[in-house]
């Protein structure tokens, strides 16, 4: 029997490698990043916790103003919900929820390392009256995929600032 169960875990082992699978490794970000201040209108939203999270796995430790050698603005960071289209009955049917970020990120001068960036996504919702609940909590899962989109979106292009900037 053990043997049977190590030929499975090494089959497993292989196949997931050679389907390209790998862990998410850690964020390769900027050393000016080590010590950042984030800057956003509601430090509590989700998408400011997730990327909380996100660079504090990659090392980055969050300070005040005084003390940060980078400052990450995200001066716009919107859900919107719009109706796509109404039934006979003049309700909703379909709708679209969109979320919208805007960020940029700085040095402790206030020189740009990475310039204004926007980034967008969206996910469509068909609405049935039968199943109230169920859409709403669709809706609440398709707002965390967002959430979770952008975030790596954004980690990404914090990715891209040359090391030597700034």
């Amino acid at each position: 029997m053990p043997f049977r169960l190590l030929t499975v875990f090494l089959t497993l082992a292989v196949l997931s490698t050679g389907c390209g699978f790998q862990l998410r490794e850690d964020a390769d970000l900027p050393p000016q990043m080590a010590r950042t201040q984030m800057v956003i209108d509601d430090e509590y939203s989700a998408l400011a916790r997730r990327v909380r999270v996100m660079l504090e796995q990659s090392g980055v430790q969050f300070v005040s103003g005084g003390q940060a050698s980078a400052i990450l603005e995200i001066p716009v960071n919107k859900v919107a919900t719009d109706v796509l289209t109404i039934g006979d009955n003049a309700r909703v049917r379909e709708y679209r929820i969109s979320h919208t970020v805007r960020f940029r990120l700085l040095d402790a001068e206030g020189k740009e390392l990475l310039g204004w960036q926007n980034l967008r996504q969206a996910r469509e919702i068909s609405f049935n009256e039968q199943r109230i609940l169920a859409g709403s909590r669709e809706q609440e899962y398709l707002e965390e995929e967002l959430v979770e989109t952008l975030s790596r979106l954004l980690i990404s292009r914090l990715e891209t600032v040359p090391a030597g900037s700034g």
